[in-house]
């Protein structure tokens, strides 16, 4: 526009004194800026470098370590924020599989669909396995739950993690409960729920199978909770010279406090064991 008007009419226009513009015009940048522009060459270079998986705190000490510039991570965060740098997503990409929620035969198919909240005892019962460590070696707890009370309605704890471990645990279940017909026996894709040995007993048993889709935990995330549940009140909080010691550990948490008196939120504050007594 310097070009087409004269600078006196455009500074006018702008309400800018011609002194302001000039000193504008030939300001030299400041070393502040001038080490901007070094950092916001550099941030890139790291960024890149690491897959864009380093934060304003790493890339400050990368900064220091292979640039020898030394600066606060408040500093660090706003450069890196003014350069709007593509972000790593930290979202895990779904797999291509055949999994199906249909009732295909012979389909992995999930019939639960996250549908946690059941009206009545045993139409749905989840399992999983979870590890614990005694003696310095690790066990294997394999947990059944029925969805309608989170009630813990049969577990086992052993030296492998297989299918005959989850095979006798659904067999005690069916002895404490009395029924198995039409009951949806919900589990991951895990290989002892998956093998022919446990689809052929839950077919003898009348029970139908469901499967959460493969890279889904929260299509189980109830067992997940028990779990959870179970390591932080428990098993965390102390350590096991024996298998016997922390089996009896387990059979006081799941029998002695968690079925019969924790207060579960999904039971209004009831214990599972109150929840199957007063429906």
């Amino acid at each position: 526009m310097s070009r087409e008007h004269k600078i006196s009419t455009l500074c006018h226009v702008l309400g800018v004194c011609r002194s302001t513009y000039y000193k504008f015009l030939n300001r030299q940048k400041s070393n502040r800026e001038i080490e901007n522009i070094r950092i916001r060459k550099a941030i890139p270079e790291i960024y890149s470098k690491s897959d864009k998986r380093l934060g304003p705190d790493k890339v400050r000490v990368c900064l220091a370590r292979d640039h020898r510039i030394t600066i606060s991570r408040g500093r660090v965060y706003r450069l890196m924020k003014s350069m709007d740098l593509p972000k790593m997503s930290t979202r895990k990409p779904p797999k291509p599989s055949g999994f199906k929620n249909g009732s295909d035969a012979g389909e992995r198919v999930n019939h639960l669909k996250q549908q946690f909240d059941q009206p009545a005892p045993n139409r749905v019962w989840v399992c999983d396995f979870t590890y614990l460590k005694a003696a310095g070696r690790f066990y294997y707890l394999c947990a059944i739950m029925d969805l309608f009370s989170r009630k813990i309605i049969a577990y086992r704890l052993s030296t492998h993690i297989d299918t005959e471990l989850a095979i006798m645990t659904l067999d005690d279940a069916v002895a404490a409960r009395g029924v198995s017909n039409g009951i949806i026996f919900h589990t991951d894709c895990g290989s002892q729920f998956t093998a022919r040995e446990f689809k052929k007993h839950l077919d003898q048993l009348g029970m139908i199978q469901s499967f959460s889709k493969k890279g889904h935990p929260y299509d189980n995330a109830v067992m997940e909770c028990f779990f959870k549940y179970l390591k932080s009140e428990e098993t965390n909080r102390r350590s096991y010279a024996s298998f016997d010691e922390l089996k009896l550990s387990i059979f006081k948490y799941i029998i002695g406090f968690y079925n019969s008196s924790r207060p579960h939120s999904h039971n209004n504050g009831l214990s599972p064991v109150q929840a199957e007594a007063f429906p």
